[in-house]
């Protein structure tokens, strides 16, 4: 009977390890190659098709929100890990979304943000840096691969982006934030001691899995973690379109 025990508890491991390695993506794929460094080629024009930054939780349907599922994949209740006073300021900023998003005024949206804006980005890559560029206002950031240190003593809306390989994985640990952006449109928030790890990992043909480790010492409890799919524009004429941003809340006056 153990041994039966054993032999099905390891069966069901198996299939739980294989839903985990497929859930956005194809178990058995093989990642194509940069030809010029050998690391994946995560080359292309991808885009969030969620809800993300509508609300990175679970929610219902509110003005200019559409309703959906929690991106959060860490902790397991789905729910960003507020500290108390932080999480007053959240139910405050959600009152006041309309006009203090910084997205509404066509500012720069932050990391991880900018992975899941209703805009596609375009991932260019090279040996010592790859750059990142969205449809959105014009928006790029670079992230270092060549070995380089953090910068220091600046802060920035996109924050500093240092990037390493972990096998076909692209590891971007990035620091140096102000605290201006939000992380949706539901006024989930941050401060100027936010610091972001995100990774990239191609798991289908048009499928690039994305996952951010988001810790503030400042707002929330513990660190806590987002995944999505991007997803791959196969069209043979692809390319970012050249989208001006309009300032809505100098609109709404």
């Amino acid at each position: 009977m153990m041994n039966r025990w054993i032999m099905t508890a390891a069966a069901a491991g198996a299939v739980l390890l294989s839903v985990s390695v497929s859930a956005y993506g194809q178990s058995n794929y093989v990642v194509p190659k940069a030809a010029w460094e050998g690391h994946a080629d995560l080359q292309g024009i991808w885009q969030a098709k969620n809800t993300a930054n509508d609300d990175l939780e679970k929610h219902k349907a509110a003005q200019g929100i559409a309703a959906g599922n929690s991106f959060i994949v860490d902790p397991k209740d789905g729910k960003i890990p507020y500290l108390p006073a932080a999480l007053a300021k959240r139910k405050a900023n959600f009152e006041k979304r309309a006009t203090e998003d910084s997205v509404n005024h066509c500012f720069m949206p932050g990391v991880p943000r900018l992975a899941y804006l209703p805009y596609p980005i375009q991932i260019i890559q090279t040996p010592k840096y790859i750059v990142i560029v969205s449809e959105y206002a014009h928006v790029y950031r670079t992230i270092y691969t060549d070995g380089s240190k953090h910068l220091e003593g600046l802060d920035y809306w996109n924050g500093d982006s240092r990037g390493h390989w972990e096998g076909d994985t692209l590891v971007v640990d990035v620091t140096a934030f102000n605290d201006q952006t939000w992380l949706d449109k539901s006024g989930d928030y941050h401060s100027d001691q936010l610091h972001v790890v995100e990774r990239y990992t191609r798991t289908a043909p048009d499928i690039l899995t994305y996952e951010a480790t988001i810790e503030d010492p400042k707002v929330y409890s513990k660190p806590w973690k987002i995944s999505m799919p991007l997803h791959l524009d196969k069209a043979p004429n692809a390319r970012l379109m050249e989208y001006e941003c309009q300032d809505l809340v100098e609109q709404g006056k």
